[in-house]
């Protein structure tokens, strides 16, 4: 792993935050597959090590823009796991107040400022901030995070032509987990080096090992540090690979069981515990507290979203439409 200087804290933050991702969303799917947990839910397992190189490296004004693969972006910028999972449930008490589900995660306090189930909307979002901070001259950045199947939609090419032309502050990641819903990336782009696709927009690009934190962390310090500086956009291909189903109850049976053994082994969270331990950055005493201290945050969790309010019907139309008179019209109210 490559080395960026972070202290001791912040490397025990990006365990904590790697463990907890990875607890809750294996909570999520079982809740998923039982039937408790009525929506779709996306899993985010193999992308842990650069949540929690986004979490180590953002700042809480830097913007952040997610997809519905959104669980670990969520916890990296700084929102409450409670607070996460009562939105999964679509409960009163989750942050979008049970309206948005999993695909609709937002937290203005932290700037986490949309997360979209539309593919590849979510530059075209960038491109709109990065606009608004530059002319603010904020000195802040915008992250936005996607899959490498938004490469393939044409909202995406706008967006990047966007940010480029204008060198917005942007810090676009993408996210190669190899599939594209149930396609391998290789059998819809006949170009899969996405780092090379970006690089044609005339922007600085760099492809990354998705597994390894440190390295994360090394190119998303470089590329915020460049936004922040007003020196334009940074594309960040991450390549990992997805550990799961497209979705907590999808059959992943039609992925190379080969491709999912080896990327098993490059499992992020027990991966970065083995690092720490062999580097001297931490005890196994200190490595078994702060899994006990995840744990625990994920128990609660889930139990405060269980004992959560459902949404009063009476107020089914606050917040989805500007005029609230006209929408209970256009319903035949």
């Amino acid at each position: 792993m490559q080395r960026v200087p972070l202290s001791a804290d912040a490397l025990e933050r990006m365990y904590n935050l790697m463990l907890s991702t990875t607890m809750a969303d294996q909570r999520a799917s079982a809740e998923s597959k039982a039937g408790r947990l009525r929506a779709a839910f996306y899993p985010v397992r193999g992308m842990e090590a650069v949540c929690a190189a986004l979490g180590a490296t953002m700042r809480r004004d830097d913007k952040m823009i997610s997809t519905y693969r959104n669980l670990g972006d969520a916890m990296a910028k700084g929102m409450s796991l409670q607070s996460i999972v009562a939105e999964l449930y679509g409960k009163e008490e989750g942050c979008s107040r049970g309206r948005g589900g999993p695909m609709h995660l937002q937290d203005q306090e932290v700037n986490f400022t949309a997360t979209t189930g539309i593919v590849g909307s979510g530059m075209q979002i960038a491109a709109g901030l990065g606009m608004a901070e530059q002319m603010d001259r904020s000195g802040n950045a915008v992250v936005v995070t996607f899959g490498d199947g938004a490469t393939s939609i044409g909202a995406y090419h706008e967006g990047m032509n966007f940010v480029a032309l204008w060198k917005l502050p942007v810090v676009i990641v993408c996210q190669n987990n190899q599939w594209g819903e149930h396609t391998a990336i290789a059998d819809y782009a006949p170009n899969t080096d996405l780092t090379k696709r970006a690089a044609a927009y005339g922007m600085a690009a760099e492809r990354v090992d998705g597994f390894d934190p440190m390295a994360c962390a090394d190119a998303l310090d470089a590329a915020l540090t460049r936004a922040r500086a007003n020196r334009g956009p940074t594309f960040l291909e991450f390549v990992h690979y997805r550990l799961t189903g497209h979705t907590g109850t999808a059959d992943y049976s039609y992925v190379p069981k080969e491709e999912l053994a080896a990327a098993m082994k490059r499992d992020p969270a027990p991966t970065f515990r083995r690092w720490l331990l062999e580097n001297g950055h931490m005890s196994e005493q200190q490595i078994c507290g702060i899994e006990a201290e995840a744990a625990t945050t994920v128990d609660d969790a889930f139990r405060y979203a269980a004992a959560g309010t459902d949404p009063d019907q009476a107020d089914i139309y606050e917040g989805v439409f500007a005029d609230e008179t006209f929408a209970r019209s256009a319903s035949g109210e």
